[in-house]
């Protein structure tokens, strides 16, 4: 029996950050495949399923997004917006990583419709812990909402 395993779609545009996190997901293990896009137009394109993205074997929708706020072409908070607007999509759980503090940013992120609230840690460790709790939390105690990728339903 083949065994399919929710994807994770990063969303960041720092290299630095992309490399740490993809760094901290193999030594925490977990095994959930990563997809990351670097601009907020490409995470649209790639939650829609179009252009490069239209193959969903190779582009799957994700059980979860994770999201930049500060990013080119379209910010996080855009990318939000338009996910929440999209019938088939609105249930995609989305937790906001960004290094932003500021409690406009945190109160318009959720006031979007996101899910979650992370404040990107500094030092390695805790980015380890944090996505230990991640992994743990969204991909196995949380139940997960069907979600529709039809968009235009």
């Amino acid at each position: 029996m083949n065994i399919t395993l929710p994807t994770l779609l990063l969303v960041e545009d720092d290299s630095n950050d992309i490399m740490l996190f993809r760094r901290a997901k193999d030594k925490t293990n977990l095994v959930n495949p990563l997809q990351v896009v670097e601009d907020g137009e490409a995470a649209v394109a790639y939650l829609s399923g179009q252009g490069q993205y239209a193959d969903r074997n190779r582009y799957p929708l994700p059980a979860l997004v994770l999201l930049d706020l500060k990013l080119p072409r379209k910010s996080g908070l855009e990318v939000l917006a338009w996910l929440r607007e999209q019938p088939g999509l609105r249930r995609l759980p989305v937790v906001v990583l960004t290094s932003s503090k500021e409690s406009t940013d945190v109160g318009l992120a959720y006031d979007l419709g996101a899910n979650s609230y992370l404040v990107k840690p500094v030092a390695f460790d805790s980015l380890l812990e944090m996505i230990k709790a991640l992994g743990l939390y969204w991909f196995i105690l949380n139940e997960k909402p069907d979600i529709n990728p039809s968009i235009g339903e």
